[in-house]
């Protein structure tokens, strides 16, 4: 038997602009947002027909559900150093980090405790940013360290160095940092 759903087939133009001011968006930031151009977005507002596609069941789940655009907007950077927590091509966490300072924020993209940096914590100190980048790192008592260290170019063990050269890959595993300054 082929499932049904309760979601409608077209959408109007109307139901384009109430989504907007729902979110609170431009039509420059909705385009960007569902991933089309701008004027995609004023086609789609000025069309007197139905609008079909992809977008119909977007709009439907983020007219049920406005707060999710909201859970994955990127927040401002404001701290120093950015860190995009990546399993594959998917984002897990965004770790903003003021080194002097010892300062850690997190923004988690994901549900599941396993994706995310720091699991269930969504607090860290520094103290557990500084052993979670060195779990993304050779570890420092690595027979013949100085030797890797020398492949890599990287005068002394800095995890943020080493970061920048792995991208924090480990042996058979999809999770990989990205690093913004």
């Amino acid at each position: 038997m082929d499932k049904k759903y309760v979601i409608r087939k077209t959408i109007g133009k109307d139901d384009i602009k109430q989504l907007r001011r729902l979110l609170h968006m431009t039509q420059k930031e909705f385009a960007i947002f569902v991933g089309v151009s701008k004027r995609t977005v004023e086609h789609w507002e000025s069309l007197e027909g139905e609008i079909t596609g992809p977008i119909v069941t977007l709009v439907e789940l983020l007219s049920r559900k406005p707060e999710l655009a909201e859970k994955l907007e990127l927040p401002e950077k404001k701290l120093k150093l950015r860190l995009h927590y990546m399993y594959k091509n998917l984002l897990c966490t965004i770790i903003d980090v003021d080194e002097p300072a010892r300062k850690v924020e997190i923004r988690n993209y994901t549900d599941s405790p396993l994706y995310r940096a720091f699991g269930v914590n969504t607090e860290p100190s520094f103290e557990e940013y500084e052993a979670f980048l060195e779990s993304r790192c050779f570890p420092r008592t690595r027979d013949k360290i100085k030797l890797e260290l020398k492949r890599l170019d990287i005068p002394f063990y800095d995890p943020i160095m080493i970061i920048e050269k792995t991208e924090g890959r480990m042996a058979e595993d999809d999770f990989w940092i990205r690093l913004e300054r």
